[in-house]
């Protein structure tokens, strides 16, 4: 038998189970029952159902109400949008709204619209502008499904017949509305997070440098892990070009810390060398003017930046090396052990001595070689439970062991990276940065 529903009344299970709590009762008054989390989560104590109706008669009844687990749906009632919003807590999983409410918000104040001002569906707007994050069910008459369909295109769940409702009928209707209204807020999560994937992707492309090779011989691979849980960019930093007397020029850096702002002085720091490197700068000059960039641009004078640079003359026979503050490059050539290039004339990082200096060595390379540079992150993840670090002397190692196995170029780096995170049991804290460059006798001049 239908039950005429007065406000906040609860309606008890259909088998005799136990009622609700009355909302009136709640200890802050405010009409909460109990429910846990926000919109949507019913949590131990069932769904709650917010019917908004203007019906002074109280000729409206709703029939009993139970869930799919037999749990009796809760009820309150509004009677105008004013109520609505002094009503709409984070308990209540769905919104049952008489679309013969008076006309706006102000109806509740007994303010009359003009026919010509009136939208059928205001009332129906402004509940779903009140509650963007809830399930809505409109309630109309059987003879005018047309604007039930119409509340439906608006943003309700579905839509009801005023004059046919019955206890099965409309507590399917509220479990699928809020069923419904979750998987939609599931799916749009999922779409912004794609969305969101592709233009971290975007961004990080327009961000990290693509090689200026063309007609060199040199063959570049790279790999890059930023620290950062999902960061894009963290402050390593690295580039290659090859310049129009036909040297190749490549350099790979660190700013200290992991923060966007050392992402972005890491970005600036790399446009800067590859202007300056265009100019014709090297050696000493290039990184004094380089760290005139990084004390201008820093966020404070804490922060300084490692960097190697090298300069591989055009018949890739010979290179120009300078280090500030930097691990020296890897070197592996036929007929020899992988080992690390001449690191005792390094200078400091950048941003550490006003009048530092960074000399300049020559280093010979040879016909056929591969050179590795790479950044901190790849030498200090532990290895094992304790505080040991991999180090050099243990990269250097591995990579021989890697060029050992036949592993060249990408395949080299990425199985070299790999190693390094399973030798530190999981993700690196530390921003790692690894270019190789290649040439094979017979590719140069």
């Amino acid at each position: 038998m239908p039950v005429p529903i007065p406000r906040q009344r609860a309606i008890p299970a259909a088998e005799g189970g136990q009622a609700a709590a009355m909302p009136d009762a709640s200890p802050d008054g405010s009409g909460r029952t109990g429910g846990q989390g926000g919109p949507g989560t019913t949590g131990s104590t069932g769904l709650t159902l917010l019917l908004v109706e203007d019906d002074p008669g109280g000729s409206l009844s709703l029939p009993e109400l139970v869930d799919s687990a037999g749990r009796p749906i809760r009820i309150r009632t509004a009677r105008n949008l004013t109520e609505v919003e002094r009503l709409l807590t984070d308990d209540v999983h769905c919104i049952l709204l008489d679309l013969a409410l008076p006309d706006g918000p102000d109806a509740a104040h007994g303010t009359d619209r003009t026919p010509a001002d009136a939208d059928e569906l205001t009332p129906l707007r402004h509940v779903l502008r009140l509650a963007p994050g809830h399930a809505v069910l409109a309630l109309t008459t059987s003879g005018d499904a047309e604007r039930g369909a119409r509340a439906v295109r608006v943003g309700a769940q579905d839509y009801l017949f005023r004059d046919e409702l019955d206890g099965r009928l409309l507590s399917r209707a509220i479990q699928y509305a809020v069923e419904r209204k979750r998987a939609d807020a599931a799916q749009r999560q999922l779409t912004e997070s794609r969305l969101r994937a592709q233009e971290n992707a975007r961004l990080e492309r327009g961000l990290l440098p693509t090689p200026l090779l063309e007609g060199s011989p040199l063959r570049f691979a790279s790999r890059y892990r930023p620290g950062r849980s999902r960061a894009l960019l963290g402050g390593d930093f690295y580039d290659t070009v090859r310049t129009p007397d036909g040297s190749v020029h490549v350099m790979i850096g660190d700013v200290c810390g992991h923060g966007p702002d050392e992402a972005a002085l890491g970005v600036e720091l790399r446009i800067a060398w590859r202007a300056l490197t265009f100019a014709g700068l090297v050696g000493d000059e290039l990184l004094s003017t380089l760290q005139k960039v990084l004390e201008h641009e820093r966020a404070n004078e804490e922060i300084f930046a490692t960097l190697c640079t090298v300069d591989i003359a055009p018949d890739g026979r010979r290179a120009g090396l300078c280090l500030a503050g930097h691990p020296s490059p890897l070197i592996a050539r036929p007929g020899h052990p992988a080992e690390l290039l001449p690191y005792d004339n390094g200078g400091p990082a950048l941003g550490l001595l006003p009048r530092a200096r960074w000399p300049r060595q020559q280093v010979q390379l040879g016909g056929t070689w591969s050179l590795m540079l790479y950044t901190d992150g790849l030498i200090e993840g532990r290895i094992g439970q304790g505080n040991q670090r991999l180090g050099q002397d243990g990269m250097v190692e591995m990579v021989r062991r890697k060029l050992a196995a036949g592993l060249r170029g990408d395949e080299l780096l990425e199985a070299a990276v790999t190693e390094v995170r399973e030798l530190n049991g999981g993700e690196l804290t530390d921003d790692v940065a690894v270019l190789l460059l290649d040439r094979e006798t017979g590719r140069g001049r």
